[in-house]
């Protein structure tokens, strides 16, 4: 008999594979076959029933009727609505040619920088638009004929006109900065 010593190392690693796959091969049940078509059969033909699905919900729908209010994840803008004065003209001058800024609510416009050049104050108006207006003393903003009166680092001062009970009223607010705006100068 040969010694197991004499073969060379890569021989018995050959030879020890080989006898472990004669071993293996021992191990294999001829009955597989029979146990496969048992299995296949019992998948075939499933046990119980299976429930019907519920009837979807039906929802009612919801109309919502106040679009055109202050959004309530915007925070409102702190604006200092000052002693109500009557006026006893008839109102605003609608004759006069409108400014881009008066076509969006006060609540809709943002206050993004103030800038002094040669003395003359101006603010920096974010409209709903996306576009940034350069406005002036004097100028209108808002829907309710607002007129810049002053217009300081802090913010601007505006007067509005607003309807009461038929009577035109003049109404003193102030447009600030929000957290996100900075002043330039």
């Amino acid at each position: 008999m040969i010694e197991w010593l004499t073969i060379p190392p890569s021989w018995r690693f050959l030879l020890a594979g080989l006898v472990g796959m004669v071993l293996l091969g021992g191990c294999r049940d001829a009955e597989m076959t029979d146990l496969d078509a048992h299995l296949d059969a019992l998948r075939q033909r499933p046990e119980g029933s299976i429930e019907a699905l519920p009837p979807a919900p039906v929802y009612r729908t919801a109309h919502y009727s106040q679009a055109q209010q202050r959004s309530p994840f915007r925070a409102e803008r702190r604006a200092q609505e000052g002693a109500a004065t009557s006026s006893q003209d008839d109102g605003p001058d609608r004759q006069r040619p409108r400014e881009p800024l008066e076509r969006f609510p006060l609540e809709q416009l943002e206050l993004v920088g103030t800038l002094t050049v040669g003395g003359q104050p101006s603010a920096l108006i974010r409209a709903p638009d996306g576009n940034v207006y350069r406005l002036f003393e004097g100028h209108y903003l808002g829907t309710d004929f607002g007129r810049a009166t002053e217009i300081r680092d802090a913010g601007v001062e505006l007067v509005e006109r607003v309807r009461d009970g038929g009577a035109w009223r003049q109404r003193r607010r102030t447009l600030e900065f929000n957290d996100s705006s900075q002043t330039a100068e």
